[in-house]
């Protein structure tokens, strides 16, 4: 099967079982709020090496913000519940609360929640002050330049991490050309983030290593440069540059919508094959198969 003269593996995507929260920043400005946001996503590519993955999502105009002033929304997503929320206060408290003007709300409506403002609230040493919206308790935690505002609580939910889409290109500039229009397209959609350097990963990785303190390393199939001394290689000779995104979602549905519309976009002249990364189906709970995102029947 092919888009235009990309041909789409018969192949699937393998994602797991994640935990995510959203998070509201605001701020005197959408500089400040984009800048608290840029920094709480920092070093949030992989749970492997990492502890959690997170992305901006989006830009939030001033008249959907709790507080009506300019806001940047983050998904932040970890294995459980419980590491989800200690890289919330972590994060919440080294890159928002640090950050000139901001405020930080909690961005999602869930039965579970962790608690956030209610352990930052002891950096007020004493001098925090509690304030209550409707069911809803804020901490007002002094700061040099007034209080931050923070919610007590932060609504978590279970979605879906490692969604997918592996391009394999007859150069860089290709290659990286479609991939760049790929995750232009996947960041139309709310409810989803691309984790990697904008959105884009060369370092594919498998599941394990031949040095046993590794749990993954380089993914050598799709390494152009190992073509010729690994015998069972992913590439042919008109494949010279293979780039992935991996996307994060807060359900399947909206992960499968990202992977679909990220396809049509990536599948531009000089992009041979799109394809996908998967543990044969052994490690995780999601399977999205490359043909099911397509209109047609499987040939």
């Amino acid at each position: 099967m092919k888009i235009k003269s990309t041909q789409i593996d018969d192949t699937f995507a393998e994602a797991f079982k994640m935990w995510a929260s959203r998070i509201i920043i605001t701020a005197e400005t959408k500089q400040w709020a984009m800048a608290a946001a840029t920094s709480m996503t920092g070093f949030a590519t992989s749970v492997i090496g990492c502890k959690c993955e997170a992305g901006i999502e989006r830009e939030i105009p001033v008249n959907e913000t709790p507080d009506r002033r300019p806001g940047v929304s983050v998904l932040l997503f970890a294995m459980d519940a419980l590491g989800l929320g200690k890289r919330l206060v972590e994060r919440v408290g080294q890159s928002v609360m640090t950050c000139p003007t901001t405020a930080c709300y909690s961005g999602l409506e869930s039965e579970k929640t962790v608690v956030v403002g209610g352990q930052l609230r002891y950096f007020g040493d004493g001098f925090q002050i509690s304030k209550k919206l409707a069911e809803q308790r804020l901490w007002r935690i002094p700061v040099m330049d007034g209080e931050f505002l923070v919610d007590e609580r932060f609504g978590v939910q279970e979605a879906v991490g490692g969604g997918n889409l592996i391009l394999l290109g007859k150069d860089m500039k290709t290659t990286l050309r479609a991939a760049t229009a790929a995750t232009k397209a996947m960041r139309t959609l709310t409810g989803v983030i691309l984790p990697f350097p904008d959105g884009v990963v060369r370092s594919g990785s498998k599941v394990g290593s031949r040095y046993k303190s590794l749990m993954a390393s380089t993914n050598d199939a799709y390494c152009p440069t190992l073509r010729g001394v690994r015998p069972n290689s992913e590439l042919g000779e008109d494949v010279n540059c293979v780039l992935e995104i991996v996307i994060d979602g807060l359900n399947e549905s909206v992960v499968r919508s990202a992977m679909q519309i990220g396809m049509q976009a990536a599948a531009k002249p000089g992009i041979k094959r799109i394809s996908a990364g998967n543990y044969g189906g052994n490690l995780g709970q999601y399977k999205i198969d490359l043909y099911s995102l397509l209109d047609g029947d499987k040939p």
